[in-house]
């Protein structure tokens, strides 16, 4: 092996070593297992090359690992059955909680967030996978429309849009009452395009 060869392998391995660090530091489940899927892939060469093949047996079962649970992530990301939408009270004990816990990262998702727990024109929803919390979507009703004064997103779920799963099954929604959701102009990296809104100024809007 030469010296450009060896460089080459080197920076193979320490590509693959430091890809591997990096994707430990993800919070995104999603974003984790693609990075870290990477990773091992890489390392699988390299130690192909070096003949360390314990390291590549390793390498090898992790690789299928993170296949395994990006292809269950992927198809459960639109699954109704594998989320539950949970309306509750807007002034709810917990539902405040997870608004207090995530206030910071709320903000920078939508910076004029503001919730009056005790108005009788709101609604709160908490989707929910298992027993953990998700999602929020806040709303407050005007008419025969739903305005959007919160659609969040928790930390490790942000490669999906669980909110989509209220747009779509939530019971309140189907009652007939409301109309159309129209959602907040201010809201960062809006997804609604996806599922099923239409863009209308600087919002979107679905139509029950």
């Amino acid at each position: 092996m030469d010296a450009l060869d060896g460089l080459w392998l080197d920076l193979l391995g320490w590509g693959g070593s430091a890809l591997l660090v990096y994707s430990l530091l993800q919070s995104r489940v999603l974003r984790f297992r693609l990075l870290n899927l990477a990773a091992c892939a890489v390392l699988v060469v390299f130690n192909a090359v070096v003949e360390v093949w314990p390291m590549v047996g390793m390498n090898v079962v992790l690789c299928g690992i993170n296949a395994w649970f990006i292809v269950r992530l992927v198809r459960g990301r639109h699954d109704p059955s594998a989320y539950e939408v949970l309306e509750v009270r807007p002034n709810d004990e917990y539902l405040r909680h997870v608004l207090r816990v995530h206030e910071a990262d709320i903000l920078q998702f939508q910076p004029d967030f503001v919730w009056d727990p005790h108005r009788e024109d709101h609604r709160a929803f908490l989707v929910q996978l298992l027993d953990e919390t998700v999602g929020v979507v806040l709303l407050r009703l005007q008419d025969d429309e739903a305005y959007v004064v919160l659609d969040y997103v928790t930390p490790r779920f942000r490669d999906f849009s669980p909110g989509e799963f209220v747009w779509r099954h939530s019971q309140f929604l189907r009652e007939g009452r409301i109309q159309q959701v129209v959602t907040s102009p201010s809201m960062v990296a809006p997804y609604y395009d996806r599922v099923g809104f239409t863009p209308r100024g600087d919002a979107f809007v679905l139509r029950i």
